[in-house]
């Protein structure tokens, strides 16, 4: 995948859909994210779950969404269609999520976390091909970059929502969840004038319409199999926040760390994706996991508030040079008719990695301690690092 710099200049405009897509993704963030912080709060302290249940609905509604994400991506392609599949997806997470404000057991959050998860799991891979049919191969980048950039900036403004609401409204965690209603309904309504684009070619063939998981080549699987190594050490963001708290970062400034950190997510995503469109992507997707290594190490090393903290808002940058671009590679990849299966296969091993990168980070954790946890995943980001410059990804063309 290997091609000269381009200038640089202007960002390149884009298509009125990509911004569409987009606007939908903020508006979905605003209204997940408002409550997604104080879901384990509700269920544990209104509901009387526990945490076995708490494990319990998070980790059944990402396996369910994982699996989803495989079959939409590859059914969008036989019937060369991504739209109604992307729309789907939106409008079962926008009707689900209110009704958490109705549930009176843990078992009701579950089935309506189920349900919110079963509509990412419809949408991803869809959305994702959806967004790399308009897209060139030198603005791919920065069409999945923008994209990340408005997801995190969703994330920042809906907890900041949900906290002034509570602060006005305090206990009124019901009506906070029915008023995700409005938000979602704004996401759905974007889509509305967003026009499909099937999956082009003259003929069913290895590249034409639902082409399937075999004309993705060679380069595409070895390009995955990096993916699922860097995956295995990359547990959830949540034993950041553990680590922040042991070393006494306070219960207050925790959810101020986590909008900073969505804050240069935002800023970085778009610049990531640019860098990108005009240098090698393994470049800049290895920059990002050096980051992730550096930030890994650092958490295994440093024990004090004032070390990890600037660490932690530094592991944006991670994110904002790997997000989009890793996404941008499936797309140079992949041909134009196995783009959803592609992108399914992709959306699948960051789930399942990140599960079973959790599950292995915790033992460690608790049976050699939180320096051999983080120094794993740091070990692991930087043998993927050097794996994926050894890496030839010829491109599938435009």
């Amino acid at each position: 995948m290997a091609r000269p710099a381009k200038p640089t200049g202007a960002r390149p405009r884009l298509p009125r859909p990509v911004w569409l897509v987009s606007w939908t993704s903020f508006f979905t963030d605003v209204a997940s994210e408002a409550v997604y912080p104080i879901m384990p709060l509700y269920l544990t302290r209104v509901l009387g779950g526990t945490a076995v249940a708490l494990g319990v609905v998070e980790g059944a509604a990402e396996a369910l969404n994982s699996l989803l994400k495989i079959v939409t991506g590859r059914v969008s392609d036989l019937r060369g269609a991504r739209k109604p599949f992307v729309l789907a997806g939106y409008g079962v997470s926008t009707l689900a999520r209110p009704l958490v404000a109705l549930a009176t057991a843990w078992t009701h959050v579950l089935a309506v976390r189920l349900a919110d998860r079963v509509g990412k799991g419809i949408r991803s891979a869809p959305r994702d091909a959806l967004l790399a049919s308009w897209a060139t191969p030198d603005t791919r980048g920065y069409v999945f970059g923008l994209h990340r950039a408005m997801d995190h900036a969703g994330a920042v403004v809906g907890p900041l929502l949900a906290s002034l609401f509570l602060f006005l409204f305090p206990g009124e965690y019901r009506t906070l969840f029915a008023l995700t209603l409005l938000p979602g309904l704004v996401a759905v309504a974007m889509l509305l004038p967003v026009p499909d684009v099937g999956t082009p070619g003259p003929a069913p063939g290895p590249a034409g319409p639902g082409a399937g998981p075999a004309a993705l080549g060679a380069p595409f699987y070895r390009y995955l199999g990096v993916l699922v190594l860097f995956s295995l050490g990359n547990s959830t963001d949540a034993f950041l926040l553990l680590r922040l708290s042991d070393v006494g970062v306070g219960a207050a400034w925790i959810p101020i760390a986590w909008a900073a950190l969505h804050v240069v997510k935002a800023v970085v995503s778009p610049i990531g994706g640019l860098l990108s469109d005009r240098l090698d992507r393994r470049t800049v997707i290895s920059a990002g996991w050096l980051v992730y290594a550096a930030v890994y190490g650092g958490f295994a090393f440093a024990s004090t508030a004032a070390a990890l903290v600037p660490l932690f808002v530094v592991y944006g940058l991670y994110y904002g040079l790997t997000e989009g671009v890793e996404k941008a590679v499936v797309a140079d990849l992949a041909p134009a008719g196995a783009r959803g299966a592609a992108f399914g296969a992709y959306h699948a091993v960051i789930g399942v990695g990140a599960l079973l990168a959790s599950l292995v980070f915790g033992l460690v954790w608790r049976a050699a301690g939180a320096p051999a946890a983080f120094g794993l995943g740091a070990g692991l980001a930087l043998a993927s690092t050097l794996l994926l410059s050894r890496l030839t990804l010829v491109k599938a063309g435009a």
